[in-house]
């Protein structure tokens, strides 16, 4: 079994940063890749990054330039980095894990800009 805890949301200003982890624990054999995706009030689960095992990192259009994903592999711990935040950003941010046989979510924390 694989748990996935994520932290680090909370309220935050337009403008501002945030910066949450999410660390994997229990029985993971290979990692893959991790990734970050985010559900808007009454919107799909969207996709927002993913880092590789060995480092390659792919953002969606609406965060290039403003987020930034890095991972640790020895800690099994997957980072965003979270500048120039938006009203639209306001979303509850869920963590992934891939392995070589299956894939895992965390149970997501919420990040909310507003002035």
């Amino acid at each position: 079994q694989v748990q996935l805890v994520e932290s680090g949301g909370g309220l935050v200003q337009p403008g501002g940063s945030l910066r949450l982890s999410c660390a994997a624990s229990g029985s993971i054999f290979s990692v893959n890749a991790m990734a970050w995706y985010r559900q808007a009030p009454g919107k799909q689960r969207e996709w927002v990054a993913t880092v590789s095992r060995g480092g390659t990192t792919n953002y969606s259009d609406s965060v290039r330039s403003r987020f930034t994903i890095s991972g640790d592999n020895a800690k099994n711990t997957v980072y965003l980095q979270m500048n120039s935040l938006k009203p639209e950003d306001t979303a509850v941010y869920y963590c992934r894990l891939f392995s070589r046989s299956a894939a895992y979510w965390g149970q997501g924390t919420q990040v909310t800009v507003s002035s």
